[in-house]
């Protein structure tokens, strides 16, 4: 039975130790990502998500993969390199830099580097939030339906502006920050959990402590990872916890952010195995740890017993042979 219960104990006891090494690296999103890598990425899965990224016109994500493939030595076909490359040199045409950027200028939309450099432009220059709020303030008063969040985003970007100013650009990271969580907002790509949580503090600029921290968080996403990563970062966070992760993450991974985005989510920042399994596990290796004792404490307690009656049974013979009695005098012994 002790050495069933030893065996049966191997499976808790590998869950147990697993989740240990996660939990030592709970803290830390770019092991946490690293982990996911090592378990779910390979030539195979690289080479499917480069050829969806070019179908659909996405050279940025295609680069992303083919970064994080080089980082982690997985063999890629050379073709799809160069075929990224082809595409790449395409899109940074003149033409088309100059069209995204009057694109993000006008519409403060940014789907890249280049139109991201306009929606930035435009709020710093406080067009962009004079814009977002007349338009979302005059649907308000005339009774249309209106987006509160964007009319609120442009009233603290526009303190943020001007604390910018007032710093000589120091507050810069949390100028782009705000304009992307505008542009996240009014595409959809805001998770609204995340809209939620920073609801209260686009109320008032005197409270948006809160958002002006999450605004710096998205800023350094996008100053390490760039645009479109910051947007996949927020349509899946789930709090500002969730944005600190993600900047810490591309901190630690540059260009290769959205790759691992786009393959785990938010999993990417996140523990696999949460606290009520973990508790279960460690449940499962105690009652393994105590049956394989408890076994071993019989089985001792068993042998013990068994060599106490032998003993006792050789000194009984012995006494008996010495006072000559007839070993028939021990049949009824045990």
């Amino acid at each position: 039975m002790a050495l069933a219960i030893a065996g049966a104990a191997v499976l808790p006891a590998r869950h147990v130790a697993d989740a240990m090494d996660q939990m030592a690296i709970a803290n830390d999103p770019a092991k946490i990502a690293d982990r996911a890598l090592d378990h779910a990425f390979n030539t195979q899965i690289a080479e499917q998500e480069i050829r969806a990224a070019l179908d659909a016109g996405d050279t940025d994500l295609a680069a992303s993969f083919i970064a994080l493939a080089a980082d982690r030595k997985v063999p890629v076909d050379p073709k799809l390199t160069e075929a990224v490359k082809e595409k790449t040199a395409q899109q940074a045409s003149f033409t088309n830099i100059a069209g995204r950027f009057v694109r993000g200028f006008w519409t403060g939309e940014p789907v890249d580097l280049s139109s991201l450099a306009g929606t930035a432009v435009g709020d710093l220059f406080v067009f962009g939030d004079i814009r977002d709020a007349a338009r979302e303030g005059t649907r308000y008063l005339t009774g249309e339906k209106y987006d509160p969040w964007i009319l609120g985003l442009a009233g603290v970007g526009l303190a943020i502006t001007a604390g910018t100013y007032a710093t000589v650009g120091i507050g810069a990271p949390e100028r782009v920050g705000l304009s992307l969580v505008k542009a996240a907002r009014r595409t959809g790509r805001l998770n609204p959990a995340l809209a939620v949580r920073i609801a209260r503090d686009v109320v008032k600029v005197d409270e948006a402590g809160g958002l002006v921290k999450l605004a710096g968080n998205v800023g350094g996403i996008e100053a390490k990872a760039g645009t479109q990563a910051t947007l996949d970062a927020l349509s899946v966070a789930e709090g500002p916890e969730d944005v600190s992760r993600f900047s810490r993450l591309a901190a630690a991974k540059g260009p290769k952010t959205r790759a691992i985005i786009k393959l785990f989510g938010r999993g990417a920042i996140m523990l696999t195995i949460g606290a009520a399994n973990f508790a279960m596990w460690v449940l499962w290796a105690a009652l393994a740890v105590f049956g394989f004792i408890s076994s071993c404490k019989a089985t001792v307690e068993r042998m013990t017993q068994r060599a106490l009656d032998r003993h006792k049974l050789r000194r009984a013979r012995d006494a008996v042979a010495m006072s000559g009695a007839p070993i028939a005098a021990l049949s009824g012994y045990k």
